[in-house]
This record gives C-alpha cells, structure tokens and sequence, in this order.
C-alpha cells in the first residue's frame, strides 16, 4: 500500500507483525526511503516528528489499533541527575569514550552478539550475522557515528577486545539521535545502557544541541520503561512534543477509533523544502 505527497518522499505500510513490546499486540510502521543529496534534511524534519531511522530507512509506529509508541527525547536543558544516576556516574568512572565513523568490527559484533543472546534472545535481530551489523551500521546516508566505551581496568583480550557499550549516534540540526545502542550484559550492576544515556548528554551539551532522541517509549512495556527516569524527558504526543510529567498518566490503552487513517497521518507530514534535484 502507498501513499504520497505532491513533490514529496513516498510513504509506505508495512505488513502486520507481533509488536516486540507489548504481548498480543500487533504492529505496522509507516516508512520512507532516506536516500539521495537532501536525505539529511529529511532525517532531521521527519525525526522532530517522532520518526526513527533504519540504515537508509525513516519509520514511525502506524499500528491499526494502538498508539501506545511515544517517541522521547531528553531536553538537554532540563536535564538533572538523579541520585541514582549520580551513582551510576560514579561507578563508571574512568570510562574511555572513543567516536568514529560508522564502520562495523569483529569486536562490536562480538559485544552485541552477546547482548542480543542475553536480552533479546527472542527478537527480531536474534539471528543478525555479522554481514548484516556491518550494514547495519556502515549503510547510512547522513551524519553518523560509532561511538565506543572501554575502560582502563579491561582486559583487553578476549573476542570483544575490552569493549563494554557502543553506541550508533546520528547527528541532527537540534540534537543526537541514539540509533542503537548495545553494551556488556554481565556488567547490570553497572548500569551501562544508562551510561549512554548520561554522557550523550554530557556530549550533546558541549556541541550546543538541545535534545537527545532515545527512540521510543512505550507505557506498559518493561523493556522501555527506563526511558521515564530521565528528567528532562519530552515525548511526541498529538503532534507536538509535550513534556512527560507523569508517566503514570499515560497508558498502553487505547481505542482503535482514536488511531488516524494513514492517508490523513501522511497528509499531516510536514516535510522540508528540498527544491528540485540538482543537476550534474
């Protein structure tokens, strides 16, 4: 099924899946290709309206029935430590973060094999060989990097060759964009994933960017709930984004009447203005 805007991107439906979040539940995307001279300027429109990127793919939750997905951001502005977090920090002290283009390693692939087989064991990258983390994390069109955290007490030995997190991290016009990240699962007691969190922020920060994209929270969903912990947090709700100041308020709930069509979801797009294609 397609669905398109004069002069615009074309936007597709994908079939109906179990939803990874919510049990019973089924899920759709709505997405569009991210390709060509202007896709940076597609990705940082469409990103400010809830979408996510997928190598060289831009999706947002189109679900038949539920609007439970609530894409987040940390208003970087906003943004305090909890005491948690504080003890987060402190136990990680002395981490060595290190960026770099995207470009896929045996050492990251070993590191996210074992998050996957720990964490996921049952979703749909399980099966991911390392030809496909390669792409991906190497196949994008925009502005992206690696970024890695070892520490100095590591034995750097080992088929992960001392990594404890990576993060795959685009960079919009307004803030970073945290893609996928994946991290050690034997150290829980150490918190890494929020970790990430944390110093993307402390990044973000010292580059002048306003915001950090998370990707999505989902009320009623364990696996996402860590998301609400950060202060600061905004969640893309009825269009616009709105401060989250009671998760509790919110609820996997919904009515099937409440969802809009995706023809009028795709007509309320708003998409930069790219002009015609250069010539070459």
């Amino acid at each position: 099924m397609r669905h398109t805007l004069p002069l615009a991107p074309q936007f597709y439906v994908t079939a109906p899946q179990p939803c990874p979040y919510l049990e019973g539940r089924m899920e759709r995307k709505l997405f569009t290709a991210l390709q060509g001279e202007n896709a940076e300027k597609l990705n940082d429109a469409l990103s400010k309206q809830g979408f996510r990127r997928s190598q060289n793919v831009l999706y947002r939750p189109s679900c038949a029935e539920c609007s439970a997905c609530l894409s987040a951001r940390i208003d970087v502005a906003r943004f305090a430590l909890s005491k948690s977090q504080k003890r987060v920090l402190k136990r990680n002290a002395g981490m060595v973060r290190r960026a770099s283009s995207p470009w896929a390693t045996e050492e990251q692939y070993a590191l996210f094999r074992d998050y996957l087989d720990s964490r996921h064991a049952r979703g749909g990258m399980a099966d991911m060989d390392l030809f496909e983390f390669a792409a991906m994390v190497e196949e994008t069109p925009i502005r992206s990097r690696l970024i890695e955290y070892t520490h100095p007490d590591e034995d750097r030995g080992g088929d992960r060759g001392g990594l404890r997190a990576v993060s795959l991290t685009d960079v919009l016009d307004d803030g970073l964009s945290m893609v996928y990240s994946f991290f050690a699962p034997e150290r829980s007691r150490d918190s890494l994933g929020t970790y990430v969190i944390l110093d993307h922020v402390e990044i973000a920060r010292s580059m002048g960017l306003p915001y950090v994209y998370l990707g999505y929270w989902v009320p009623g969903s364990p696996k996402m709930g860590y998301k609400a912990k950060f202060k600061g947090l905004e969640i893309y709700h009825g269009g616009e984004w709105q401060k989250l100041t009671d998760p509790d308020g919110f609820s996997a709930d919904t009515h099937p009447l409440s969802v809009a069509p995706i023809a009028e979801q795709v007509a309320r797009i708003s998409l930069p203005d790219i002009g015609p294609p250069t010539r070459r």
